[in-house]
This record gives C-alpha cells, sequence and structure tokens, in this order.
C-alpha cells in the first residue's frame, strides 16, 4: 500500500482553460479542425529584443544561479518601468522576480493569510485564487461581479466584508480583468484604498493585462498613497510582450514584504533564470513599440469577436474594455436548450459537428457567478474568429444534436434557468 495523499492533494481543483484545452489537442490529433478560443495565450511571437537578448545570455553563459530576489539590473528596470508607466513609487528593493505571475499568489497568502483569516474574492475569479487561499485554511467570501456594472469591484461588498467578517485580512483585485474583461477605475480604486488603509489588511493586486486597456488607460492600486504596505501587485510578460513560455513575472510592494517574498522564493525556486530576467529587461527597455503594436491587433481581435457575437441571437457582450476575451451572457441560449454554460461549451468543441468545433470556456469554470455566461479568447488569426463566428449560429441551431450530446453527458443539464440579462 502506497502513501496515502493529503486532504489538500485530494480536493485541488486546476485551471479549466488546460484541460479543455487538453480535448481540443486530443480531437485534433484526431482530424477535427478546432478554432482554440479557451487558452489565454498570445498568438505572436515573442518581442525581438526579448528573443535576441535571451540568446545572448546563452552565448554569454548566463545559466548560473543569481540573488533569489532577481538579478539587480533586472529590478531597477522593473522598477523604472512601473514608476513611468504606472506612476507607482518602486525602487530595484521593492521587486521580486520569479517565473510567471502566478506563482505569487501562492506567496502572497503565505505572507498574509493564517488559518481562519477571511479572504474577499471577486467572482468570476481566476481559478488558482481558491486553491491558494485553500493552502493557507483561510476562509473566502466571494463578491459578485456584475455585467450590469461593468464587472467592476463593489466598493459596499468591500465595505461589508471589513464591517462583517470576524477576521478580514485579504482581498484579492484583478484589474483588468480575466475573465469578464471589467477594468477597475481610478475612482474605484482610490475608494478601495481609503476603505482599507491603515487596516491590517492586504491586497493582492494581479495586473497581468496592464496594456490591454482599451478604454482609458490602467490603473494601479499602488499608485494610491499608503498601498505600498498594504499591497502586492503583480505583473507578467506572458501578455504583453507574448513571453508566457519564458515563465517571467514580478510583483512589486514595500521592501518589507519584498524582503519576505524573497525568502520564499529562496526556499522554493531558489531563483529565476538569469538568462530569462535578462530578456525581458530587454524587453522592457526596448519592446515597448513593438509591445503598442501587438496590443492594437489585440484590440482589433477583441472588437471582431465582440461585434460578431453581438450579432447572434442570445449573446449579449459588453464594448470591449480590455484584455483579449470576450465574455457574453448566453442565458437565453442555454435556457432554451436545457444546457449549463459549460456544457454549451463543451458541446460546441465536442458534440456540434464531427469535423469541426469551437473551444470556450463555460462562466462557471470562474465560479458561481460566472453561470450562464461564456468566455472566449482572442488568441487566433481573424479569419479563425471569423470562422468560429460563422459556424455559432449553426450549432446552435441543431437542437437535435444537443439533446443526444445531453443524453450522453447528463452533468451538463441545465437544473434550473439562468437569471435573463
Amino acid at each position: 500500500m502506497g502513501a496515502s495523499l493529503s486532504q489538500f492533494a485530494k480536493s485541488l481543483t486546476v485551471e479549466t482553460a488546460f484541460s479543455v484545452l487538453a480535448i481540443a489537442k486530443t480531437l485534433k490529433g484526431a482530424g477535427k479542425d478546432v478554432v482554440e478560443l479557451e487558452i489565454g495565450d498570445s498568438p505572436f511571437e515573442s518581442t525581438s529584443s526579448a528573443k535576441s537578448a535571451g540568446v545572448d545570455a546563452i552565448h554569454h553563459n548566463q545559466s548560473h544561479y543569481c540573488p533569489s530576489p532577481g538579478l539587480p539590473e533586472f529590478r531597477a528596470t522593473a522598477a523604472k518601468f512601473v514608476r513611468e508607466e504606472f506612476n507607482i513609487p518602486a525602487e530595484a528593493q521593492n521587486i521580486i522576480v520569479a517565473p510567471g505571475a502566478k506563482v505569487f499568489e501562492q506567496y502572497f497568502c503565505e505572507a498574509f493569510l493564517n488559518p481562519n483569516d477571511g479572504v474577499l474574492v471577486f467572482s468570476p475569479y481566476f481559478p488558482t485564487y481558491v486553491p491558494n487561499i485553500q493552502r493557507r485554511n483561510a476562509r473566502i467570501t466571494f463578491s459578485a461581479l456584475k455585467q450590469s456594472h461593468e464587472f467592476r469591484p463593489d466598493l459596499d461588498d468591500i465595505e461589508r466584508f471589513i464591517a462583517n467578517d470576524p477576521s478580514p485580512k485579504a482581498i484579492f483585485l484583478n484589474s483588468p480583468h480575466n475573465p469578464t474583461g471589467g477594468v477597475a477605475t481610478k475612482d474605484d480604486l482610490a475608494g478601495l484604498a481609503d476603505l482599507i488603509r491603515g487596516k491590517d489588511i492586504a491586497v493582492f493586486s494581479d495586473e497581468p493585462y496592464c496594456h490591454m486597456v482599451w478604454k482609458g488607460k490602467h490603473h494601479s492600486l499602488l499608485a494610491e498613497p499608503g498601498m505600498m504596505d498594504q499591497c502586492l501587485s503583480a505583473y507578467t510578460f506572458s501578455k504583453s510582450y507574448s513571453m508566457s513560455g519564458w515563465r517571467l513575472g514580478f510583483s512589486v510592494s514595500s521592501a518589507a514584504i519584498a524582503d519576505a517574498v524573497g525568502k520564499m522564493i529562496n526556499t522554493t525556486l531558489s531563483c529565476t533564470p538569469p538568462l530569462v530576467q535578462l530578456a525581458g529587461k530587454a524587453a522592457l527597455e526596448q519592446d515597448k513599440t513593438e509591445r503598442e503594436q501587438q496590443m492594437s491587433l489585440f484590440r482589433e481581435k477583441v472588437e471582431l469577436l465582440t461585434s460578431g457575437l453581438n450579432a447572434i441571437p442570445g449573446f449579449s457582450s459588453l464594448d470591449p474594455t480590455a484584455t483579449f476575451y470576450v465574455f457574453p451572457n448566453v442565458a437565453p441560449i442555454c435556457n432554451d436548450l436545457g444546457i449549463t454554460s459549460h456544457g454549451l461549451a463543451l458541446y460546441l468543441l465536442e458534440g456540434a459537428d464531427e469535423k469541426f468545433g469551437v473551444a470556450c470556456l463555460g462562466g462557471e469554470c470562474f465560479g458561481e457567478a460566472g453561470a450562464g455566461f461564456l468566455r472566449f479568447s482572442c488568441a487566433e488569426p481573424n479569419e479563425r474568429l471569423q470562422q468560429a463566428l460563422d459556424f455559432l449560429p449553426t450549432a446552435l441551431a441543431r437542437k437535435d444534436r444537443v439533446t443526444a450530446y445531453l443524453e450522453k453527458h447528463p452533468q451538463h443539464r441545465l437544473a434550473s434557468p439562468y437569471p435573463m440579462p
């Protein structure tokens, strides 16, 4: 008999996008034509200076250990970047480097949460927030983000959380928001800062889509007075510089918090590969124009997909605000077909046609507040986006195939109608 797994390991949930990605790849391997709109990856090449600097770093033997918090030259460059772009008062000592932004969720929880502490999470939410909070045996309170409020955080919910939770300790904030594309305004952030300033409450500010704001511009909570001592923000090169496979991100916080997180990196990862950091440094210093060109192409994709979906009866999306996701309400379609929104997503991939499918995600993959929605990524060429749009009405009209799919997958039957938009 082997060693038994912990209860945490047995209960661990994962990011559903990768599960659907696996299904899509299997179907494609069997010959099916699948438009992949499930995964949040860039379709573009990594920016040019990043690539050349990475290759150069390999040739110059930059392949050994470096300080756990990051190379001094990268930390200085990242601090200058957030000062100039987001008005965050950062210096090199405020920067910590890691392989991507996701790992900072775990480090934030280890830095601030004790068992039974209360954590406010806005829902829909990025799926890995919950398991990282559960690692610390903390309690989660959800606040629903509503389409009628542009998927912006509700300050009244924050105030209630602080007033009513027996041990309010942390807030998870994601803006620009995945999956909805919502953006917390500067006034929203100022209001949040006023509610928590001087209290023993920390905020994880998740900002991977900081350059994908299509209305207005990105604002960070860290730019608000006093927030460096109560907030840890996370940034990644995956979206802005199309460097997802390089695995590079960094966080910004006070020197004391950065030092604590640096120790966590020391005891887990040792360090982030220097050659990757040097590639990121070059991207920050030299690839702004290329980055902005890619962001413009992303915006075009989002506008194409949003307008196309809104032309299909039963789909209702907000005008593009941020990110490269479109998050339409599809409750009328689900109610008519008697299928959950994630069931609908899987039907479009697996059951609607033998030779063609569209991979997307049901909103409930991001929490109960996402039920009745679909999330489409725009990470395909425009002509493929149009192919998906052309296919959807045909797929939805094949009610006999929906019935057959539900007979084979009864877990996706809709138990009760979704609220109508």
